[in-house]
């Protein structure tokens, strides 16, 4: 692996673990065990460092995103699992760059180009989770009315862009995949009350699962 990108996956990490407010050029340094210097050769500071790391998650998301929106997920009038594991993949790539969201509001103040990309891709989260609903609307998996269903997508996307946040506040560290099905079970939730009974049963499984998880 080349310098540059070793300096990436060792920011993203410690970003992520020890907080992006709280590691400094010279902690990335460390960690690679090379010079300032040949860090400054690859980044002139921690703010490059942060855009090009911004500019990789807004790239893998943004496709991910799209896929609902261009294509529907659930094409199989018996099943939303498609549409749940859908939300698994999204709340996975989010975490891998979960710094961002751990210290949203003051990174969005420090650097404006990524508070507007950030409003683009919370744009986009809430059209991938209206075209979602929307599927599930049409092959009559849920039922509700127009103004129910902007209201659910509006709090799917408040839940999906804070569940991190919520998460950290209320429990101590967890194996992702636990915080990860837990935020798509919250998703699911939202969902529950307008979905009929067959579909119910799935929903009923995925909260065993969680149950089973949280047991082991």
């Amino acid at each position: 692996m080349k310098t540059r990108d070793r300096i990436l996956v060792a920011s993203l990490m410690l970003f992520n673990e020890e907080g992006e407010t709280h590691t400094t050029t010279l902690d990335i340094a460390n960690e690679l065990d090379i010079s300032p210097g040949n860090l400054y050769y690859h980044f002139k500071g921690k703010e490059q460092i942060i855009h090009e790391l911004y500019h990789q998650y807004e790239l893998a998301l943004s496709g991910t995103l799209t896929a609902p929106i261009e294509q529907p997920l659930s094409t199989d009038t018996g099943s939303a699992e498609d549409n749940w594991y859908f939300l698994y993949v999204v709340l996975e790539e989010m975490y891998q760059y979960r710094f961002l969201y751990l210290n949203l509001s003051d990174i969005l103040q420090r650097y404006p180009t990524i508070q507007r990309g950030f409003a683009k891709l919370t744009q986009l989260k809430r059209a991938a989770l209206y075209a979602i609903c929307q599927t599930l609307l049409s092959h009559r998996l849920i039922d509700a009315g127009n103004q129910q269903l902007l209201g659910l997508v509006d709090n799917m996307t408040l839940s999906l862009c804070f569940w991190f946040n919520y998460d950290q506040l209320l429990n101590e560290e967890r194996p992702p995949q636990v915080t990860i099905h837990q935020g798509v079970l919250q998703l699911m939730t939202m969902v529950a009350p307008y979905l009929g009974e067959e579909q119910l049963s799935f929903y009923r499984d995925c909260e065993t699962i969680y149950a089973t998880m949280l047991e082991q």
